[in-house]
C-alpha cells in the first residue's frame, strides 16, 4: 500500500477462533465502504487455539490486514502496545475482537478524533448510548453491569473524576500522541485503560466521551468477575501512587 495510511485499527486477539474471521471481515467491509486508506492490525496475544493460523490465512486474502504474533500471553494492554509499535495511520483505534461494539462504531470514534479530540472513548452510560441485550444473558449482564458501575465509581473517586466509563473496549487516539502515552504505561491487563486515560489527562490531552451502540449477546471472552475486579482495584491504587511520585511525567 503506497497511499498514506489514514486509520489504523488494532484488534487484540486471544482464543478467538470462533468469531475472529467474521469480526475481521466486518471491520474490513465497514472501512472499505468508508473509502479511506486503512490498515487492520490483528495482534495474537498467545492464543491457545487456532486464532493466529486463521489470521495468517486471512492476511493472504485481505490486503489491509496485518497479522502479528506477540508470542506469550501478556494481556490486552500488552497486545495493544505491541500493535502500536507497527501502526502507520494518522489515527489509531482499538476495538475488542468479539465486536461487542459493531464495526461501524469505529467510525463514530474516528469522527470525534477528526473533530479535534486527542483521545476518544466509547461511553456506554451516556444517555444517548444505545444497547441490545439477549434475554438469555440478562442476569449475567446485569451482574456485570453492577460490578462495572461500582468499579468506575471507585476509578472516578481516586484517579479519573468525570470519566464515566473507562473499560469500554473501543478507544481511539491521534497517532502523534499515542506513543507518548503508551511509552509511560506499566499495566498490561484490564487496568490498562485506566492507566492510559490517567496519563492522557495528566499530559493535558483532550479526552472526549462518545455515546455508542453496543451489543450484550454473549459472555465476555476474557473477563472473570471477582478475580479481575480485585486485581483492577489493586492496580487503581498503583496508578494513583505512580501519579503521586511522578512516574508518568
Amino acid at each position: 500500500m503506497n497511499e498514506q495510511i489514514y486509520l489504523s485499527v488494532i484488534v487484540p486477539v486471544y482464543n478467538s477462533q470462533a468469531f475472529i474471521r467474521d469480526s475481521i471481515h466486518k471491520i474490513d467491509d465497514c472501512l472499505t465502504e468508508k473509502g479511506i486508506c486503512y490498515e487492520i492490525i490483528a495482534v495474537n496475544d498467545g492464543s491457545k487455539d487456532n486464532s493466529y493460523a486463521l489470521l495468517k490465512e486471512m492476511e493472504g486474502q485481505l490486503i489491509n490486514l496485518v497479522a502479528l504474533d506477540k508470542g506469550k500471553n501478556g494481556g490486552k494492554g500488552s497486545a495493544i502496545r505491541f500493535g502500536m509499535e507497527h501502526v502507520r495511520g494518522q489515527y489509531v483505534i482499538f476495538i475488542d475482537a468479539d465486536l461487542a461494539y459493531p464495526a461501524n462504531q469505529i467510525l463514530v470514534i474516528l469522527k470525534a478524533l477528526e473533530s479535534g479530540a486527542d483521545v476518544a472513548i466509547a461511553c456506554r452510560v451516556l444517555k444517548e448510548s444505545r444497547y441490545e441485550i439477549s434475554p438469555s444473558f440478562f442476569r449475567y449482564l446485569y451482574t456485570r453491569h453492577i460490578m462495572g458501575r461500582f468499579f468506575n465509581l471507585i476509578v472516578r473517586w481516586l484517579v479519573l473524576p468525570g470519566i464515566l466509563d473507562t473499560q469500554a473496549g473501543l478507544k481511539g487516539f491521534k497517532k502523534a500522541i499515542s506513543g507518548e502515552i503508551c511509552k509511560k504505561q506499566t499495566l498490561n491487563r484490564f487496568s490498562f485503560d485506566v492507566e492510559l486515560l490517567f496519563i492522557a489527562r495528566l499530559k493535558g490531552f483532550v479526552i472526549q466521551q462518545v455515546p455508542i451502540f453496543f451489543k450484550y449477546d454473549h459472555e465476555a471472552t476474557t473477563v472473570r468477575f471477582f478475580g479481575d475486579t480485585l486485581r483492577m482495584l489493586r492496580d487503581i491504587c498503583l496508578v494513583k501512587l505512580n501519579g503521586m511520585i511522578g512516574k508518568y511525567r
